[in-house]
């Protein structure tokens, strides 16, 4: 089932606006790939001075997979509501063990949906 995970446009920030908005954020990884002519992944993690508000750790990360346009599945920890993912048209808790990890659960997600 597809969802929303906001506009398109906001998959990819520009490295200065996150800049303006927290100046000692430290860019970890930055990666787009396209997995065919219609699907492509976006992953971005900035390391912060202090946790988010909700985290009980010092990064930002949003992990994206879009097919046709339309955002399928999302992990990300927005200030205030902590680590999540969106799956399935559901958003749902995530516990963050690290960005090894982070890396390991979203691919693994990417493959559970390719299966479909």
């Amino acid at each position: 089932m597809a969802q929303s995970c906001g506009a398109m446009e906001q998959l990819t920030t520009a490295e200065h606006d996150v800049i303006y908005s927290n100046m000692n954020a430290a860019l970890v990884l930055r990666q787009r790939a396209e997995l065919d002519a219609n699907t492509f992944f976006e992953i971005v993690v900035w390391r912060l001075p202090r946790p988010l508000a909700g985290s009980r750790h010092d990064y930002k990360y949003r992990l994206a997979l879009v097919s046709d346009n339309i955002c399928v599945l999302r992990f990300d920890n927005e200030a205030g509501k902590g680590d999540h993912k969106h799956l399935d048209g559901l958003e749902v808790e995530y516990s963050f063990e690290g960005i090894d990890q982070l890396l390991t659960d979203f691919f693994g997600e990417i493959e559970r949906w390719r299966l479909k």
